[in-house]
């Protein structure tokens, strides 16, 4: 067993884009679990976009972090020493415990993972809070319909690439957006997408026109910006918009021309009908999760939905690799790899 525990602290506040210098590595003592408590040995560690939201102090659906705190985040951990009756030693469990090697737990909000059912990494992408964003959006909100055209952006990512899947599951065509020839290859070659317009092109909004020749039923909005102003001329009459994220305004508002957008975005809103509703992925849970599981984990298992991970060693290489990730550098679901 390692001599010591180690976490990574939010140690500034960003001030747009986070730089490694808002991070701190820490050592401490590896805590001894208590009566009706666990000790946790992370194994893998979610890296999700909404962590940003996280670093700043301002209102929103969640507490923000504040300066010394641990940085947020599922895991996939180990238990390895137990005095808690519903888990044993060896047990693997989700769990929040943040950016950090060990952590204490009296049990609340962890859910057992079952290694037979998938590797256990896809518990923190394609079978866990990412690939639910996906199901979740696309059940309630954006509910495709055989021969729709769904578009999606980050379609190479964990959200992205189960949106277009489930949209081909459901017989509608699929389109992803996504940065780069090599992640365009990928969304439409292993993922199986109709198309893939890459959103660095100069001609972009051209593009995804051509891609759309009858319009867009459903756009599943997870960065807005730019691509965004692409999508909207194209929506079609009752279009549906669920929002799950806009990565392109994490780090502060994109660059343009200082025109307000907005009158002109609602305007259009009111002319064609649309229903753009944001939401959270737990919303859902209560009702679709256990779906969820197990219609997606019998996809991963019978091949039909594919996925792709973007691993990276160690605990101290967290933040470079979410730094990247807010820039698009990954290539599918960052994951940590931080013990085995």
């Amino acid at each position: 067993m390692a001599m010591a525990a180690r976490q990574i602290v939010l140690a500034a506040r960003p001030k747009g884009k986070p730089q490694l210098t808002d991070f701190r590595l820490e050592e401490t003592a590896i805590p001894t679990p208590a009566a009706e408590q666990v000790l946790l040995e992370v194994q893998y560690l979610s890296l999700d976009p909404y962590m940003r939201g996280r670093m700043d102090d301002r209102k929103s659906y969640a507490k923000p972090l504040q300066v010394g705190d641990v940085m947020v985040g599922e895991t996939v951990a180990k238990v390895t020493a137990s005095k808690h009756p519903r888990y044993a030693e060896g047990d693997l469990v989700l769990a929040h415990t943040g950016w950090r090697t060990h952590a204490l737990s009296e049990g609340a909000g962890l859910s057992k993972v079952d290694p037979a059912l998938a590797p256990v990494s896809t518990r923190l992408g394609v079978l866990g809070m990412p690939g639910f964003t996906a199901y979740g959006g696309m059940r309630v909100i954006g509910k495709p319909k055989p021969g729709e055209t769904v578009v999606v952006a980050a379609a190479s990512g964990p959200v992205g690439s189960l949106v277009g899947q489930l949209a081909k599951i459901a017989g509608a065509r699929a389109v992803g957006i996504a940065g780069g020839a090599e992640k365009c290859a990928f969304v439409k070659n292993g993922l199986g997408f109709d198309a893939a317009i890459n959103h660095r092109g100069a001609d972009f909004p051209a593009q995804l026109a051509a891609a759309c020749p009858n319009g867009i039923d459903v756009y599943f909005e997870n960065v807005g910006g730019a691509i965004w102003q692409a999508v909207l001329p194209l929506l079609n009459k009752f279009a549906r918009v669920p929002v799950s994220g806009l990565i392109a305004q994490y780090n502060g508002p994109p660059p343009g021309d200082g025109t307000d957008r907005l009158p002109a975005t609602m305007r259009e809103i009111l002319s064609r009908s649309l229903t753009v509703r944001g939401f959270i992925n737990y919303d859902f849970a209560a009702e679709h999760y256990a779906d969820f599981l197990r219609e997606v984990g019998a996809g991963i298992a019978d091949g039909s939905i594919r996925y792709r991970e973007d691993i990276v060693e160690g605990l101290e290489k967290a933040p470079e690799a979410f730094i990247g990730m807010l820039d698009g550098r990954n290539f599918g679901k960052v994951i940590v790899r931080v013990g085995i």
